[in-house]
């Protein structure tokens, strides 16, 4: 009997067959590490799945891929639903992946976890970017399902609470892949019209895949990017999501983020009542103190007789003119006594003394005095000044 000769090609060819053939392979279970972990730029991902005896080689496509919540990475421990069969080029057999599963923990909290961390490093969650609310709102807009009971509790919390604000509902699917587009399109509309002052968006409770439209990252980034202050109000008081983090103010319920919205009108109104009596009374006190004070300012001499600071006025100006007459005349009886001492000595020296004692003043024409007889021609005119008038004379002999 003649020996047939495979080619390479024809042998893997056979072997794949005969694995693709067989039902036990087609769809198995198998629990590894995942390890040398890499995703092309066609969307497939390729690794290992290894435990402490063996190793196999793993593909998941790109379409498969789609479905995965969270991202593989090496070190992680999953199980891969797959078919088994062979990659002819190289002659080694491969699990090619359906589905792969996080062990231990669901892949949607798988999911999560890793996109929290991953908003977390890039600071999605900071404090310091998170926005006060306004604390008098005229318009909220509540992003959420119109059929839900998310309006229904918000508007039935916010009526009698704060009546003035305007309720804006902007109807989305809050579940299923539709969602999150519908959520981010609704949020990025009413920041770019600025529609509302504060933002409410989400959604009653349910499982985590019912809540997962508030998990998406876009939803996410669009909390984050908007101006206007966002309330996450996802589902009851256990329920946590990406968006509860992301978002500036996050309430349990829908009825808490309504009581957070807005104030309380009766609140209000009891502040507004305090203030009022406190100003009265700040008021009052004023008034009070101004009354004493115009009281006292009308009881001043300055106004019951005004013309006392004109008399004040006269008298100082009476006692200021007789202290500077005695001190003029004080400055002036000095120069007196020192005039009259001088006068007196004048006197003495004065020749009206001497002719009062018999004595003459005898001048020429010009009325020079004369003081020789030489001086004198004969038969010149001469006058002597006596002490009481004076003589005209003729000379009639001048002897030395």
């Amino acid at each position: 009997m003649e020996q047939h000769i495979y080619s390479v090609s024809d042998l893997n060819n056979l072997v794949k067959d005969l694995l693709d053939s067989e039902p036990a392979l087609s769809r198995v279970y198998v629990r590894g590490e995942i390890s040398n972990y890499k995703l092309y730029p066609s969307g497939h991902h390729y690794f290992s799945l290894k435990d402490a005896e063996g190793a196999v080689r793993c593909v998941l496509f790109r379409g498969r891929a789609a479905g995965l919540r969270f991202q593989p990475a090496d070190g992680m421990k999953v199980i891969a639903l797959g078919q088994v069969t062979l990659f002819v080029r190289d002659g080694a057999y491969q699990l090619q992946c359906a589905s792969l599963i996080p062990e231990g923990v669901g892949d949607l909290h798988m999911a999560f976890e890793q996109l929290k961390e991953k908003l977390y490093r890039e600071g999605l969650f900071d404090e310091d970017h998170k926005k006060p609310l306004p604390p008098f709102p005229r318009t909220i807009a509540v992003i959420t399902s119109s059929a839900g009971d998310v309006i229904h509790d918000i508007c039935t919390t916010l009526r009698p609470r704060w009546p003035m604000a305007k309720i804006m509902l902007l109807p989305v699917r809050v579940q299923g892949p539709e969602a999150p587009p519908e959520i981010v399109g609704a949020l990025r509309y009413v920041n770019r019209h600025k529609l509302a002052d504060i933002i409410i968006t989400g959604r009653g409770g349910g499982s985590m895949e019912d809540l997962w439209a508030f998990n998406d990252e876009r939803v996410a980034r669009a909390i984050y990017a908007s101006d206007i202050p966002v309330i996450s109000a996802v589902g009851h008081e256990p329920d946590v999501t990406i968006a509860d983090f992301a978002a500036d103010v996050r309430a349990a319920t829908p009825t808490r983020a309504a009581e957070l919205a807005a104030p309380n009108q009766t609140e209000v109104l009891a502040q507004l009542q305090s203030l009022r009596l406190h100003m009265l009374r700040a008021q009052s006190k004023r008034l009070e103190l101004l009354r004493r004070r115009a009281g006292d300012l009308a009881a001043r001499r300055v106004l019951t007789d005004p013309m006392a600071v004109v008399s004040d006025k006269h008298l100082l100006l009476d006692r200021a003119q007789r202290d500077l007459g005695r001190a003029a005349l004080g400055r002036l009886a000095e120069p007196k006594r020192e005039l009259a001492a001088l006068a007196a000595s004048l006197d003495a020296l004065s020749p009206l003394k001497v002719l009062g004692r018999g004595f003459a003043v005898v001048a020429d024409a010009t009325g020079a005095p004369l003081r020789r007889a030489a001086d004198v021609p004969v038969g010149s005119q001469i006058e002597a000044k006596l002490a009481e008038g004076s003589l005209l004379c003729r000379v009639e002999e001048a002897r030395e």
